[in-house]
């Protein structure tokens, strides 16, 4: 159930992500699902070996969502 929770946030995040992202990004599902979860997992392991939250506060999802846009750029960027 772990699994299935985690790729059900990843892709809320990747879709908060692309809304905030400004431009026009074609991707499909997997792919957003697949951003959501790499901007979670990096901010999530960067804001807590920081110091900046702790696990599960709100602050958590705020970190995640810039690293989802984080990676959002990047992959835009390499894609072009």
């Amino acid at each position: 159930m772990h699994i299935i929770w985690t790729i059900i946030v990843g892709f809320v995040i990747g879709v908060v992500a692309k809304f905030f992202h400004p431009g026009r990004d074609n991707m499909g599902f997997i792919m957003t699902t697949l951003l959501g979860i790499g901007g979670s997992v990096v901010a999530t392991f960067l804001g807590q070996a920081l110091g900046l939250y702790q696990a599960g506060s709100t602050a958590g999802f705020i970190g995640a969502v810039i690293g989802a846009i984080i990676l959002l750029v990047i992959y835009g960027a390499l894609r072009k």
